[in-house]
């Protein structure tokens, strides 16, 4: 054999130990199934506990008249839910997500206890996009007791009504409170920069999946001649108008297709979304609301809601409620506005609502 430094070939163990390593290893693989067997103090869970679980929703029950007891369903006059809302005033006075709820005149709201009323609009707040309204001839209801919410640390357990006030689910604050930029509104449409071949307006030659634009109804190859009380004279004029606006606001459009003029109605949403969209984001599981950005102030959290449980409150295990739900953003994120971003402002619009100024006597 030659002198010298041997390769990483010729480092290989004996026969003799190779065996003993081989059994070892053979050994423990039969038997790792025996031993897991063998050991009845495994701890096991049943399937029944394994998501919100008998035993969790058990623990929660005591809860639910201090969420579900003040919270309410936003209801189309078909009887379609839209939303959520949340009772601030034994009088009738309720919160709820502004962008979802453009025509108050077109909903009704119903109570835990069976109730039905219209809905009379008090004040309408796009910063916050709350809007405070008044149910018409309801009085005797439960409002919701306040608490701060800034204070709170990640982690901490929180339930909120969920399948428009039917169900209380649970999750934890996700993380620290904040304020949340917006970029704008926008309409899920792509048009040509150059005009239509008819003089006047802009051809859509793309309309976004799941956007404002596909809900209204509009097509590609559809040339917009109006939009928002303007003309359409090109696509930057387009952009520029939709820009000025809130995720939620409603514009009124008129367009050309097959040589026929039509007129429509798009609720825009956060451009956010919109370009989730077209970057194939599937948000999956109901979907995201409207408008998800643009807030001064979130608490965020994971409770699996929907987007038609925004309105609705949010609470600690004690039952005190310290925020509203705002906005489904993802699979996992929903922002709720804490107690102190608009609780001082709506006491405010209530007081203002309950004791109008008097009319001056004519002189």
């Amino acid at each position: 054999m030659t002198k010298g430094n041997t390769s990483s070939a010729d480092k290989r163990p004996s026969a003799p130990h190779a065996l003993r390593v081989s059994a070892f290893v053979l050994g423990h693989l039969l038997l790792s199934p025996l031993l897991l067997q063998a050991d009845p103090s495994r701890p096991t869970l049943p399937l029944e506990d394994r998501t919100n679980g008998r035993h969790t929703l058990a623990a929660i029950q005591n809860l639910k008249p201090h969420t579900i007891g003040c919270s309410a369903r936003v209801e189309s006059v078909l009887g379609r839910i839209i939303g959520t809302a949340t009772i601030v005033g034994n009088d009738g006075y309720v919160l709820m997500k502004a962008s979802e709820v453009p025509d108050l005149e077109k909903t009704r709201i119903k109570f835990s206890d069976g109730r039905k009323a219209d809905l009379r609009e008090v004040h309408r707040e796009p910063k916050l996009d709350l809007v405070l309204a008044q149910a018409v001839g309801i009085s005797g209801l439960h409002p919701a007791s306040l608490e701060a919410a800034r204070s709170l640390p990640l982690g901490q357990w929180l339930c909120s009504v969920a399948d428009a006030g039917t169900e209380t689910k649970l999750g934890i604050v996700s993380a620290r409170t904040r304020r949340i930029r917006g970029e704008g509104a926008a309409m899920g449409i792509r048009m040509e920069e150059k005009p239509a071949q008819t003089g006047k307006g802009v051809r859509i030659v793309g309309v976004a999946s799941d956007s404002p634009a596909e809900a209204a109804g509009l097509k590609e190859g559809d040339v917009l001649l109006r939009i928002a009380g303007e003309n359409a004279s090109d696509f930057q004029r387009v952009h520029d108008i939709i820009k000025q606006r809130q995720p939620g606001e409603t514009l009124e459009l008129h367009i050309l297709r097959n040589k026929q003029e039509e007129t429509c109605r798009v609720r825009l949403a956060s451009r956010t979304k919109v370009l989730d969209n077209w970057n194939g984001e599937d948000f999956a599981n109901g979907g995201v609301s409207l408008r998800n950005d643009n807030f001064p102030e979130v608490l965020q959290h994971d409770i699996p809601l929907l987007p038609t449980d925004m309105g609705g409150p949010v609470a600690t295990l004690e039952g005190k409620i310290v925020g509203i739900n705002i906005a489904r953003v993802d699979r996992v994120t929903t922002f709720a506005l804490p107690v102190e971003a608009f609780w001082i402002e709506t006491q405010q619009w209530i007081h203002a609502d309950r004791h109008p100024p008097k009319a001056v006597p004519a002189k």
